[in-house]
C-alpha cells in the first residue's frame, strides 16, 4: 500500500492522476491541472491507471465515470484499497444522484464534478482535494510521532520504574547497613560500660518524642535518633573509673580529668566516621555538649552556631541522664533556658514531656552536663 508524503508540500510537489478514455478530455484536464502548479500523471483507461497507482503515490485521483473495463466508481474503490489517503474525485455527465451520494457517504469519493465543468469550480474542488490530502498526511505524521513518543515515554517510564526499584532496594540496603552499624557501635558501648547503653535508650526515647512533637522529616529524624544512640560512644576511650566518677560526682574531677572527659564528643565524631554514611551523626555527636551561651565543649560554640539537631540532642541528653526526678530535671532545664540550652529546644522538650513520661530518672543531688 502506498503511503503519502510525511510533510506539507509545495503545490509543485503534489502529484495528480487523471483518468479518462477520451483523449481530448484528458488533454484538457492535464492542461487545467498543470496550470494550478501540480505534477500531472494521466492514463487513458482504468487498468493503466491502476498500474500507476501501484507504483506511485498520488495526492488526488480524478477520473471519468463512464469508461471501458471498469466504471469510475469501481476504479476509485481499487484506488481506495491501494492509497486510502489519496483524495478521489469523480467526473460524470449523467450522474445517478443515489449512486454518487452513496459513494460519498461510504467515503469512496470526496466530490463529484459535472461535465461540462466550469474551470473555476473544478480548480476550487481540486484545491480543496489537495488541502484534504495534506491534512490527512499531516495527521498521519502527527499520529505516528505521538505513537512514537508514547512508546518512548512508556520505555522511559519502565526504565525509571526499574531504576526507582533499584534505588529503593539500595536505600533499603543502606538503611539496614546504617542500622547494623549503629547496633554494632551500641553493642560496643554496652559491652564497655553497660550504664551507657541504658542511658542511650533513655535519650533515644526522649528525642523520638521530640521529633514527633516537631513533625520532623525522616532523614533529619534518623540522624537525631542515631545521634541519641551513639552520643556517648567517645567515652569508650575514657577509663571506666573516670566515667563513673564523672557520672556520680562531676564537681570532683581534676582539670586533667575534665579535659579528658571533654574530648569524648571529638572522639565520638571520629568513631562514628568509621561507619559508612554516619558522617552527619558524627557532627551531631560532636555538638551535643555545646551550650547556648558558649560555655560548652569541645568547640565553645554558642547560639545558632550550634547545629539545630545538636541543640535538641543536648537538652534531651541533659534531661534523660539527669540524676534528678523528672519534674525537678525539667525545672532545672527551664531555669537554664537561654544559658545552657536553646529556649526553642527547651520548648520542644516540654511539649514532648506533656505528651508522655520517660522512666529511669533517679532522685539525687547532682547534675551532670
Amino acid at each position: 500500500m502506498k503511503s503519502g508524503p510525511a510533510t506539507p508540500f509545495d503545490p509543485a510537489l503534489h502529484r495528480i492522476l487523471i483518468v479518462d478514455d477520451e483523449e481530448i478530455v484528458l488533454h484538457a484536464l492535464r492542461g487545467l491541472v498543470s496550470s494550478a502548479g501540480h505534477q500531472v500523471r494521466s492514463a487513458p483507461n482504468p487498468i493503466e491507471a491502476l498500474r500507476l497507482v501501484k507504483q506511485e503515490s498520488f495526492s488526488v485521483v480524478l477520473t471519468d465515470y463512464q469508461m471501458p473495463m471498469l466504471t469510475g466508481l469501481e476504479f476509485l474503490a481499487e484506488v481506495k484499497r491501494e492509497q486510502p489517503d489519496a483524495t478521489r474525485l469523480l467526473i460524470t455527465a449523467f450522474p445517478s444522484l443515489k449512486t454518487v451520494t452513496d459513494a460519498i457517504n461510504k467515503g469512496e469519493i470526496y466530490r463529484f464534478v459535472l461535465k461540462p465543468w466550469i474551470r473555476e469550480e473544478l480548480l476550487a474542488t481540486l484545491a480543496n482535494a489537495v488541502q484534504r490530502y495534506e491534512l490527512i498526511t499531516r495527521n498521519t505524521v502527527l499520529q505516528a510521532a505521538t505513537l512514537s513518543m508514547n512508546d518512548k515515554l512508556a520505555a522511559l517510564n519502565q526504565s525509571l520504574e526499574a531504576k526507582n526499584r533499584k534505588l529503593a532496594e539500595a536505600n533499603e540496603s543502606l538503611s539496614k547497613n546504617l542500622e547494623h552499624s549503629v547496633q554494632i557501635c551500641l553493642k560496643t558501648i554496652q559491652t564497655f560500660y553497660p550504664t551507657l547503653g541504658t542511658q542511650a535508650r533513655r535519650v533515644f526515647e526522649v528525642v523520638r518524642a521530640m521529633a514527633d512533637a516537631l513533625g520532623m522529616p525522616g532523614e533529619e529524624r534518623q540522624v537525631l535518633e542515631f545521634g541519641a544512640w551513639l552520643h556517648d560512644i567517645g567515652l569508650v576511650g575514657v577509663p571506666r573509673q573516670l566515667i563513673k566518677k564523672w557520672q556520680q560526682s562531676p564537681e570532683s574531677l581534676t582539670e586533667a580529668e575534665r579535659a579528658l572527659i571533654e574530648q569524648h564528643p571529638v572522639l565520638g565524631e571520629d568513631l562514628a566516621g568509621f561507619a559508612h554514611h554516619l558522617g552527619a551523626v558524627g557532627k551531631l555527636i560532636r555538638s551535643h555538649h555545646e551550650r547556648f551561651d558558649g560555655s560548652g565543649y569541645p568547640d565553645g560554640l554558642s547560639g545558632e552556631n550550634i547545629p539545630w539537631l545538636g541543640r535538641l540532642l543536648g537538652v534531651a541528653v541533659s534531661y534523660a541522664e539527669s540524676n534528678y526526678s523528672a519534674r525537678d530535671a525539667l525545672e532545672v532545664i527551664k531555669h537554664r533556658s537561654g544559658t545552657h540550652f536553646d529556649p526553642e529546644a527547651v520548648r520542644i522538650l516540654l511539649a514532648a514531656c506533656r505528651r508522655r513520661t520517660f522512666p529511669g530518672n533517679r532522685k539525687r543531688s547532682c547534675w551532670r552536663n
